[in-house]
């Protein structure tokens, strides 16, 4: 066989880009999730990939691309036979291997978001290995190594089903069979939003996984030596970006009309159901196609998501049967409506007939039982056997220190506590205060009793307020003559009515909101001096203009000059 450096340069690039979706992965599900469960999902991210490898060497390969029947290839440890019928045009085998077995990693990752916060990490290992062992294998050999599926000309360019839905499928199966964590549901059965801990993190994730996809559908050409394969390749580039954004400008849209406000997790899963859904026929549609599939998505994915949270109550935190599953098999399905016939036969909008999109259809039906069927399987044995959820005790506590020991993945960080219980109730909290305040009531003075007459009078008042009008209060404050402040970052529990907020298509209920703490001891300058200045500063009329204690201070002490009480205070006031 001749080799062409120029395919195979394309293909191990691609393979390197594809294995980079792991990092986008760990990103998306860790930022869409709590932060006392980060390090679990990281380690779960890496070791889908570093069981799956050997895995995949070891049995899958040979199991998706040997020369066996139309539903097995064969069992070929460590790749070790002929595989000239499926290599492509000069590329060499075990660049060919590489780019697949990253290929099977990503679907066996998708599984561990719709799953994350309340799965053993044993059981999680032991369901990956089965994953790349066997499931995705025997599928993808129906589809890409020479099965049933290819005989019938199915089409699925770079695995909207032989990949995404695998893994959505097996992440559906498994979220189902798991049930909900602990506190995503009421008595009443009502979803509760979850907040994901860092949006930020999730943003950077799906930005990393839109430019690993350029590899993951454009190398999936597998060459780069003809005229035919560059027009190709810049028609795959072109369509896989045009469809994520058109998805999440159709996603921006429906979420900014059914919440009142864009719902920024729901758009970024709005960016991965486009370019999941168009990986099957990003070869085969025009961009015009490529487009309207985009706003089908786009629409789709807001839907599914609530589908899932608010009737079938399957619990996914990261949205991940939805964008892999349901996105991935429309995609391949209605490739069968808008193909143009380039490189597959022409599509219902374009005079192909009914015909393939039967096959289509056929594929995406017969792949979902497939892996539906076996992952079930697995996953009561794997219940019955080392239990597949972790202990409520553990899951509340978070997977981080239960599983792995790990106190924190942000040591030197405070992160927001977790106030859900074991019986899926919040703990007690602060009150919740809800309404506008007229001028008169704006902010709250609470008083405890004071000394007693005849000593030297100090008073410490204590103000809670928004970060935003810190600056005003500090300048406002020293005007007056104080310039002694304490002044600490705190959380402040609350919920504003009639001014209700979405995450997910969940209304979020209390929540806990940053605030700052200004202390002052003054003595001199009278209290309601200082109460009123801050009255003026921060008042606006909503909820959330804050609060102001007073408190009798008994003493003051200066430590570097040993003054006490009035003259401790004389040169901050």
């Amino acid at each position: 066989m001749t080799y062409s450096s120029v395919n195979t340069i394309w293909v191990l690039l691609g393979a390197a880009l594809v294995f980079f979706m792991q990092a986008g992965f760990s990103m998306c599900e860790a930022g869409f999730t709590r932060a006392k469960n980060t390090g679990n999902i990281l380690m779960k991210n890496l070791m889908d990939f570093c069981i799956g490898t050997p895995a995949f060497w070891l049995v899958g390969f040979g199991i998706m691309f040997g020369s066996g029947t139309a539903l097995f290839g064969r069992i070929d440890p460590f790749i070790l036979g002929d595989y000239g019928h499926i290599l492509p045009a000069g590329v060499p085998l075990w660049a060919f291997a590489i780019f697949q077995t990253v290929f099977c990693a990503t679907s066996a990752t998708i599984v561990s978001g719709a799953m994350a916060e309340r799965t053993k990490f044993s059981a999680y290992c032991i369901y990956s290995l089965c994953i790349s062992l066997f499931i995705y294998p025997v599928s993808g050999h129906w589809i890409w190594g020479g099965g049933w599926l290819s005989a019938l000309g199915f089409h699925d360019f770079a695995g909207s089903a032989c990949v995404h839905m695998v893994g959505g499928v097996c992440a559906c199966i498994g979220a189902a069979i798991l049930g909900p964590r602990i506190g995503k549901y009421g008595r009443d059965g009502k979803p509760k939003a979850i907040l994901g801990h860092n949006l930020t993190v999730a943003a950077l994730g799906v930005f990393i996984l839109w430019f690993c996809w350029f590899g993951f559908n454009g190398a999936s050409t597998v060459g780069m030596d003809s005229d035919e394969l560059v027009v190709s390749a810049g028609l795959v580039f072109f369509n896989t970006n045009l469809c994520a954004a058109v998805a999440c400008c159709t996603t921006l849209a429906v979420t900014w009309i059914r919440y009142k406000k864009p719902d920024v997790s729901m758009t970024y899963n709005a960016a991965l159901a486009g370019l999941v859904g168009i990986t099957a026929g990003c070869d085969a549609v025009s961009p015009v196609g490529s487009a309207v599939m985009g706003l089908i998505f786009g629409a789709v994915i807001v839907f599914s998501v609530e589908f899932f949270d608010k009737i079938a109550k399957i619990d996914d935190p990261v949205g991940a049967i939805s964008v892999h599953g349901i996105c991935g098999a429309l995609g391949t399905i209605l490739t069968g409506f808008f193909a143009t016939g380039v490189s597959t036969e022409k599509g219902v909008f374009y005079g192909g007939g009914f015909h393939f999109l039967g096959v289509q259809a056929l594929g995406v039906v017969s792949v979902a039982a497939y892996v539906a069927l076996v992952i079930t399987a697995v996953f009561f044995v794997l219940k019955k056997t080392v239990g597949l959820r972790a202990d409520p005790a553990d899951e509340i506590q978070g997977l981080d220190v239960s599983e792995h020991g790990l106190l924190t993945a942000y040591a030197g960080f405070a992160m927001s506590p977790d106030t859900s219980s074991a019986d899926g109730e919040p703990s007690p909290a602060p009150v919740v205060v809800s309404g506008d305040t007229p001028p008169a009531e704006a902010v709250t003075v609470h008083r405890v009793p004071s000394f007693e007459e005849g000593r030297p009078k100090f008073t410490k008042v204590e103000i809670i307020c928004k970060e935003s009008r810190f600056e005003s209060l500090k300048n406002a404050m020293t005007d007056l003559g104080i310039t002694g402040m304490t002044v600490s970052h705190v959380l402040g529990c609350g919920q504003q009515k009639g001014r209700t907020e979405y995450y997910r298509g969940v209304a979020v209920e209390a929540t806990l909101l940053p605030k700052v703490q200004v202390d002052i001891v003054v003595s001199k300058i009278p209290v309601r001096a200082v109460i009123e200045t801050a009255k003026k500063v921060l008042y606006t009329g909503h909820i959330g203009d804050g609060k102001i204690f007073v408190y009798d201070v008994e003493n003051v002490v200066k430590v570097r000059t040993g003054e006490e009480g009035y003259d401790a205070l004389q040169d901050v006031e």
